[in-house]
């Protein structure tokens, strides 16, 4: 299957400040791929270069076959994109936002007005779209947002955190709306909310100071960690204590705390058994085995300090 998005090499330099470095990507057509990285791992400065809003320093990018450098109107025709800020036209009704959009794709009257009624009510928002956008919650605006960039009915649609802001029940809205699109596009997805890529994405890019640094499945990228096998004990009280008590254990290699609840990484699932006998007797409540998480696995590549 011929690729959505395909980076080779791609390189952006802002003076001394290198914000990719020789980045290579492919993206298949239809599916959901997401993109994770902690603050200034250079997840903007990609998609300004992939919608056409930046130069590359170097390298190659391209969009459904079209070269980022030369061929950005193609591009800018068959895209979609949701960025982070809501930036909708506070002197224009939700509807009257959606059809300036529409006309300056190029689309027909008869066309776009159909489609506007369409994704309005899909939205939820067919009941305010005479209204201004500043009237509306920050979940409704973000709907009108998603709802702008799928009016020209994109072949590939970028969301640049999406759903940052939303209350859950908005959030689940755009998960929904995302998976039913699924396959009819290619969507490109970065976010924070590691639950979100773990949710919706077939593929996940995890990268940091302008590197690719892990691609795969969610199951392959956690399938990447190494370690021993992580259990959860809930204690009726005294957790503490117990604590200090598992630290001494040769078969243990880490201990968490957190209120009630020791998490003990065992070298291996058989050392068990020596921690159920340290423990004879203890008021546990609840032992269970840790899943790992993509959080996890964010944490191990990019570490656990706190980005400007």
């Amino acid at each position: 299957m011929p690729s959505a998005i395909l980076t080779q090499t791609l390189t952006k330099q802002y003076g001394s400040l290198t914000a990719l470095s020789d980045f290579g990507l492919e993206v298949e057509q239809g599916s959901i791929f997401g993109l994770l990285g902690p603050n200034g791992a250079g997840k903007t400065t990609l998609i300004r270069i992939l919608t056409t809003l930046m130069r590359q320093t170097s390298g190659e990018a391209f969009v459904e076959g079209f070269d980022t450098r030369t061929q950005g109107r193609e591009i800018r025709r068959l895209i979609g994109v949701v960025p982070q800020e809501n930036s909708l036209d506070r002197y224009l009704t939700a509807r009257e936002n959606l059809e300036l959009h529409a006309r300056l794709h190029g689309m027909e009257a008869r066309h776009y007005r159909a489609r506007i009624d369409e994704l309005l009510e899909l939205m939820g928002l067919a009941g305010r779209q005479k209204d201004f956008p500043d009237t509306f919650s920050g979940g409704m605006q973000r709907r009108l947002v998603v709802t702008r960039a799928l009016l020209p009915s994109p072949r590939v649609l970028f969301l640049d955190e999406p759903t940052t802001g939303l209350d859950p029940q908005s959030r689940r809205a755009v998960w929904d709306y995302v998976r039913s699109i699924a396959g009819s596009m290619t969507i490109f997805l970065t976010t924070h909310y590691l639950e979100e890529a773990e949710q919706l994405c077939d593929r996940i890019a995890i990268m940091d100071h302008g590197r690719l640094v892990a691609l795969g499945s969610t199951q392959e990228l956690k399938d990447r960690l190494t370690g021993g096998t992580a259990y959860q004990i809930e204690f009726e009280q005294g957790a503490e204590g117990y604590a200090e008590l598992l630290k001494g254990m040769a078969c243990v290699r880490g201990v968490e705390v957190t209120d009630r609840t020791v998490c003990v990484e065992l070298e291996q699932w058989e050392c068990l058994s020596e921690v159920l006998a340290a423990l004879n007797g203890a008021p546990v409540r609840r032992i269970s085995l840790r899943e790992r998480t993509l959080e996890d696995v964010f944490i191990s590549l990019t570490g656990t300090g706190v980005r400007e």
